[in-house]
């Protein structure tokens, strides 16, 4: 939470939007569960019959709060009442903006899981002066999109400065283990993105920018192609890695995220930065073919959401909005990511980020909770900032890598052998 935030006397702490959506209740769940004895906490949606239905599941006695994300007056109060917003309410580029809006001018913290380039940039265009004038925390993208990225690089770069290392170079995140559902609402996001850059060619050559994200694309280093559809060998990324590494789902947006973090902190990674993802498929003979497969894989995903008739036949089988795995299934999903970079004085680094739980559903529900509980309750360790549109590890920092450390989750770095 900002000074400027803390210093407006609010009713509550932490507002949850969304939380009668499958994921709004996990993540609420994670806060009864997990938030200290007197946070101030309200459920908040549009419907108020859901909300008690939801109340009464978790077996709080939390306020309830009623506000459609169309409905601008209502979402001001919402914003006004509390010191964080956190927001499940997606695709946010349809339904999401006025929120963050209302935040923004309420010198109000506020966090989602947003992975849409196009929102996240109009957010920052709109925004980010605006908060910094406020002193609000404008921090999207709090969930597997994008923390295990950002916070990855970012304990990496602290790594290599305390060793006197040099700044980072060549820096690639490997998706080392995976176990995952796909997600009805990152399928939704994904398909309204493609709706508005069909019909728009400057939001196509926005989404396709590496740098769509930065604060000013015009001044970032001529770095040549950076590619989000990878296609290696391990030993190209490390000579510790084996295998063949195909592209990442998320890759096009992460690295956008993790960019952003580097121009908001005046490039301190490195002028020389480039970072990129990807998936390892394994050590087999046949790791090759998978890689190549999961590419036209992606690439047909992308194509068939782009056209009417396969668009129709896809989302008759794909997870619907609001719709998620059970709690078995949940539970037993997990992932692992390994970041390896060189810097410029020549030394190895990796870091790697790990956690148990679907990356899309429990864990995220942990860094969501998590993030808006940095804010609300760890001033003094958040990052010095005017405010503004930030990421997690410009925004939040620290005490966010703090706090998913002591829920089990596994973030380190460390210097590789010569």
């Amino acid at each position: 939470m900002s000074d400027q935030a803390a210093a407006r006397v609010r009713d509550l702490d932490i507002v949850v939007y969304g939380a009668t959506g499958f994921v709004g209740e996990l993540v609420a769940a994670h806060l009864a569960g997990h938030a200290p004895a007197g946070t101030r906490i309200a459920l908040a949606g549009r419907s108020a019959e859901r909300l008690e239905a939801v109340r009464s599941r978790l077996g709080v006695d939390w306020p309830l709060l009623v506000a459609d994300s169309g409905d601008v007056p209502a979402v001001e109060r919402l914003a006004a009442a509390a010191h964080v917003v956190i927001t499940t309410v997606g695709p946010y580029a349809k339904y999401g903006r006025a929120l963050a809006h209302a935040c923004a001018a309420a010198g109000t913290d506020y966090v989602d899981l947003t992975g849409e380039v196009i929102f996240a940039r109009a957010s920052a265009d709109e925004n980010h002066e605006l908060a910094r004038s406020t002193g609000a925390r404008i921090v999207h993208s709090c969930g597997f999109d994008s923390i295990p990225s950002d916070l990855g690089v970012h304990v990496l770069w602290q790594q290599a400065q305390a060793d006197g290392a040099g700044e980072l170079t060549d820096t690639t995140l490997v998706v080392t283990s995976i176990r995952a559902g796909i997600s009805g609402g990152t399928i939704d996001s994904m398909r309204h993105q493609l709706d508005l850059v069909r019909r728009d060619k400057a939001l196509r050559q926005l989404v396709a920018s590496p740098y769509s994200l930065s604060p000013a694309p015009a001044e970032e280093p001529d770095l040549g192609r950076q590619e989000d559809m990878v296609l290696l060998r391990g030993s190209e990324v490390d000579p510790s890695l084996r295998g063949s590494l195909g592209p990442f789902v998320m890759a096009s947006y992460n690295s956008r995220v993790v960019r952003r973090s580097n121009a908001l902190r005046g490039h301190a990674y490195g002028r020389a930065f480039r970072y990129r993802e990807a998936m390892s498929t394994g050590t087999s003979p046949l790791s090759p073919v998978i890689a190549a497969g999961t590419k036209a894989g992606l690439g047909a995903l992308v194509v068939g959401l782009s056209l009417p008739p396969t668009r129709f036949l896809l989302d008759r089988i794909l997870p619907k909005p609001g719709d998620g795995p059970d709690e078995r299934t949940r539970k037993r999903g997990h992932f692992t990511m390994d970041l390896f970079t060189t810097t410029s004085t020549g030394a190895r680094y990796t870091a790697r980020f790990r956690a148990k739980g679907d990356p899309g559903y429990q864990a995220t529900a942990v860094m969501l909770g998590e993030s808006a509980l940095a804010l609300a309750l760890d001033r003094a360790e958040l990052p010095e900032t005017e405010g503004g549109v930030l990421t997690p590890a410009t925004g939040i920092g620290d005490a966010l890598v703090k706090r998913l450390r002591a829920t089990g989750m596994e973030i380190t770095a460390r210097r590789l052998g010569d």
